[in-house]
């Protein structure tokens, strides 16, 4: 009941005797890296992602097995913004950075200029892709060929998007006031799963442009 005053149990009086109590208020209601239950998200996320790449790249090279030419029904994908893709994303990898270590340090200032950076050149890199989609010289429904190259670049670039529109909420968050103090760590977070759609991005691309060639 409402004004009930609260009885010591004889636990807690035994540990206030004994100096066991500890004052926590001052302590941060956040964490960053494994202290976060977002981080442990994060990292099954792109645990269960990655898997999925990784069986598209299986099944690429288990169709190549069976093919008397490859690619079939088509063309090698055209290397010109493949390429540019791949530099863009690796560029992009830089403010990332910076903008990862500014949210461990707190830096307000920093953090912002970092995200508006990682916004443009996500934005740069969704017009890329789009680009690249009319380059790769087969339809989706040509081959067997063109539906496996379709369905690797587009689950990339599904991952692409949604983290240039969450980054974009995110930077919109930053600039916002009050602001609390557990958005540093969602900074960290969309920067860790930033470096994962750039890592699994080098061997989509090695795939993509390069299995056809050899």
């Amino acid at each position: 009941m409402s004004g009930t005053r609260r009885e010591a149990t004889p636990a807690s009086v035994s540990a206030a005797r004994r100096g066991d109590l500890l004052d926590v208020s001052n302590l941060p209601s956040y964490g960053f890296g494994t202290r976060s239950l977002m981080w442990w998200g994060n990292v099954g996320m792109c645990a269960i992602e990655g898997t999925a790449f990784a069986f598209m790249i299986v099944v690429y090279f288990y169709l190549r097995s069976l093919a008397h030419t490859w690619p079939a029904g088509g063309s090698a994908p055209d290397l010109f913004w493949g390429t540019i893709n791949l530099l863009m994303i690796l560029a992009s990898a830089i403010p990332n950075y910076y903008a990862d270590r500014a949210a461990l340090d707190h830096d307000l200032p920093k953090v912002r200029l970092m995200l508006v950076l990682g916004v443009l050149f996500g934005l740069a890199l969704c017009g890329v892709r789009a680009l690249e989609f009319t380059a790769l010289n087969v339809r989706w429904d040509d081959s067997a060929y063109a539906s496996v190259v379709w369905m690797l670049l587009g689950l990339h670039t599904f991952n692409l998007v949604t983290d240039v529109v969450d980054t974009v909420v995110l930077t919109a968050v930053m600039f916002k006031q009050p602001l609390e103090g557990k958005r540093f760590v969602d900074v960290a977070e969309n920067s860790g799963y930033w470096v994962f759609i750039v890592l699994t991005w080098i061997p989509i691309y090695a795939v993509v442009y390069w299995g056809p060639r050899f």
